[in-house]
């Protein structure tokens, strides 16, 4: 099945449902956030650069997990600078140093999280009933408490993230943007939903959203192949289809995207088979906050040029 013309995902809100009791889950997630610590605490990396202080920063995130993250920042910074929380796509890590090497010689401080155990040193510490086999959107899904479910906590550790950011005494907490592709693009998405601070998202075909969407495309081919694996191994006959969406709702990003205050770019590639554009386009209308769409019409999940120019030029102009 093909997806959408342009035309069509301009207008398309998506299929997937928005759970009763949505916003009292996340106003209840956000306020164990709010008793969460910010303090951490910083190593200096093997990786030095004469242009760059480099750390390896770690905190305890929701659940008492020893999140891991890069801070990269200018060296001899006198005063305060713009911040960017950047994001990485899914089963990675936080990358090299060099790329945030490129942003602190422009003066801007670096953070850069390690999702819970994907490729980088965060710890998932989550205990949950049910299958944690062939993936972690659907970690949790089956478990009687809906606060189990992995993206949940994944979600809040980006708001943390973001908030140890703006607390650095060289970062200017009103100069604070986010920036990620794919999951990395999803987790710029709630951090500024979830932080109402962050002042500018780059969203670059973000994974995450409308979720009966994806699995009603090629989900075999996507991102998504972990809905496919749920059924055809513990859902067999489809009896908890419509209880399995449900729960999913409460960690799709399309059901957040109205709370974004930021300015928002927001990237998407109209030949994307890993994550379809109208499970992108799901999240984008959904944006009330001043926003603006680049599409690449011949470009799907992959480099797109020139991109990496327009973020460094929008955060030089926090």
């Amino acid at each position: 099945m093909g997806d959408m013309l342009l035309e069509q995902l301009k207008s398309y809100t998506g299929s997937s449902p928005k759970p009763e009791g949505f916003d009292t889950y996340w106003e209840r997630a956000l306020r164990e956030l709010d008793e969460a610590s910010l303090d951490y605490e910083l190593i200096p990396a093997d990786f030095t650069s004469p242009l760059a202080e480099c750390y390896h920063l770690y905190f305890t995130g929701v659940g008492g997990a020893r999140i891991h993250c890069k801070y990269v920042r200018p060296k001899n910074r006198t005063g305060q600078g713009p911040g960017m929380a950047m994001f990485h796509g899914y089963t990675g890590d936080s990358g090299d140093w060099s790329d945030k090497v490129g942003y602190a010689a422009h003066g801007i401080s670096v953070i850069a999280l390690d999702c819970r155990g994907q490729g980088g040193l965060s710890e998932d510490n989550l205990q949950v009933l049910g299958t944690t086999v062939r993936g972690h959107i659907i970690r949790g899904v089956d478990d009687p408490n809906p606060d189990k479910l992995y993206y949940r906590n994944m979600f809040l550790d980006t708001a943390q993230s973001a908030r140890i950011l703006m607390s650095m005494e060289e970062v200017d907490e009103t100069r604070v943007g986010v920036y990620g592709c794919s999951q990395g693009g999803a987790l710029a998405t709630v951090c500024a939903a979830l932080e109402p601070r962050i002042s500018l998202a780059v969203i670059v075909y973000p994974f995450l959203a409308d979720y009966k969407r994806a699995y009603e495309l090629n989900v075999t081919s996507s991102a998504y192949e972990e809905l496919y694996y749920y059924f055809r191994n513990i859902d067999f006959n489809h009896q908890r289809e419509e209880a399995l969406f449900q729960r999913l709702g409460l960690i799709d990003i399309q059901n957040l995207a109205d709370r974004i205050m930021a300015k928002v770019i927001f990237v998407s590639g109209l030949t994307d088979t890993i994550c379809p554009p109208s499970t992108q386009f799901a999240v984008y209308n959904k944006i009330v906050s001043e926003k603006e769409l680049l599409v690449y019409p011949e470009y799907g999940h992959e480099y797109l040029p020139r991109l990496g120019d327009r973020v460094l030029q929008e955060f030089l102009e926090l």
